[in-house]
């Protein structure tokens, strides 16, 4: 009987996953009403048999509903935010919440119909429903809770288990799923007197839920989703959503494409090359390319009176303002600390002169809202190919101006002694 209860466990948990994956793969062509839809009505079923439908295994009694049907859903929304993103995982996790909140809003109400027995021996059991719907609600906290803590923990393991999404996939929702057989085990308790041999079978029952959902939604992902990459936007969010929304994958894209993940600048590596490739065409043209090295002033106090938080907004504030005095054509790049570079492909000296000029008196002006108050720059400016040939030649030229600037009393711009031409 007891292999014959895995057996039915095994079958149960394999056909729930087929159907959802096929709903989900058909999203492409359906949209994601059918998944998300099939997902809900679910939700009744799982947390009909969590409460009364409970068989019995060789390390404890569980229920089908809570092994099953809730792990799961737990590691199907996970696998829907993985291939889509947080604004889209949370339509199911509010519709469930929201829905179960309808349902016992409305049994409320009919407890106060006077009913009538039409069939003999057939009369509806309310307080069954309005013991249901409060369970529900339960668990669809716990389900809220868990999905936002599974991500996150998903996530939190990414840099060590990136190349391993099954073991990932696995430890997250292991961990997740023991806080919720303690939580929903609590209300379970309390509601409708399961004893606690409940409590450690469920759990071990969860355990193996967890490994076996993780294994196929690693293998789904794996043969089924490769190379379908979602077309999604992240919009700004009212909600914790916000800060999930496209995370991993916002990072990967930023570890692409070269930027900077608190200013959204060009990063140091990008400099490296694209500086090179700016310097190379004015040397084959002959047209002039400038180098502007940005340092913030007394960034040191910024920190130290105001933390690190603090400094962080100014760092972003600092990198919007100067991208919004920028030339089309011109990049800036975030070096490191408080220091940026702009590279002015096409700009003269004098011209050069001129925007560093621009660019430190809109952000002495503009700064003043800052929390930390009115912040200064010091600029260094060089020019190709009167400050060199090479870009290791026009950053030193750069450098040392900027320290130039700096000991003779900061927030002011230095370039060349002597300017040269600004025709082309």
């Amino acid at each position: 009987m007891t292999l014959a209860n895995f057996g039915l466990l095994l079958c149960q948990a394999l056909i729930y996953f087929s159907v959802m994956a096929l709903l989900f793969r058909a999203r492409h062509r359906f949209g994601l009403g059918l998944f998300v839809c099939a997902l809900g009505v679910m939700h009744f079923l799982e947390t009909y048999l969590a409460s009364v439908f409970y068989i019995a295994l060789p390390f404890g009694i569980i229920s089908p509903g809570s092994t099953v049907l809730f792990s799961g859903k737990l590691l199907i929304i996970l696998m829907l935010y993985i291939k889509e993103d947080a604004q889209v995982v949370r339509q199911p996790i509010y519709g469930l919440f929201f829905g179960n909140l309808m349902i016992v809003g409305l049994v409320l109400v009919l407890q106060n119909h006077q009913v009538l027995s039409v069939v003999p021996g057939k009369e509806a059991d309310l307080s069954f429903v309005s013991e249901m719907g409060w369970l529900m609600v339960w668990g669809t906290a716990l389900l809220f809770i868990d999905s936002i803590a599974l991500i996150l923990f998903y996530e939190k393991l990414g840099p060590v288990l990136r190349e391993r999404p099954i073991i990932r996939m696995f430890i997250a929702s292991a961990v997740i799923l023991t806080f919720d057989q303690v939580g929903f085990f609590t209300a379970l308790h309390y509601v409708s007197g399961a004893p606690f041999v409940v409590m450690f079978g469920g759990w071990v029952a969860k355990m193996g839920a967890a490994l076996v959902y993780s294994i196929l939604v690693g293998l789904y992902l794996r043969y089924a989703e490769s190379g379908t990459e979602p077309v999604a936007v992240a919009p700004r969010l009212k909600d914790v959503f916000d800060v999930l929304t496209y995370r991993e994958r916002y990072e990967t894209l930023l570890h692409q494409v070269k930027l900077d993940p608190l200013t959204g600048a060009l990063d140091r590596g990008q400099f490296d090359v694209d500086g090179e490739q700016m310097v190379e065409r004015a040397r084959l043209t002959g047209r002039r390319a400038s180098l502007l090295l940005i340092d913030i002033d007394h960034f040191k106090r910024v920190n130290d009176g105001f933390g690190h938080a603090e400094g962080d907004i100014v760092l972003r504030e600092l990198a919007d303002m100067l991208a919004k005095r920028l030339r089309e054509e011109d990049k800036l790049f975030r070096y490191g600390g408080e220091e940026f570079v702009v590279l002015a492909e096409g700009l003269p000296h004098r011209s050069a002169l001129g925007l560093a000029e621009r660019l430190r008196r809109v952000i002495a002006e503009e700064s003043g809202k800052l929390k930390s108050g009115r912040i200064t720059v010091s600029i260094g400016v060089a020019t190709a190919p009167e400050d060199g040939g090479a870009l290791v030649d026009l950053f030193v030229a750069a450098d040392k101006r900027l320290y130039q600037a700096k000991d003779a009393g900061r927030d002011r711009v230095i370039g060349q002694p002597e300017p040269a031409d600004s025709a082309e």
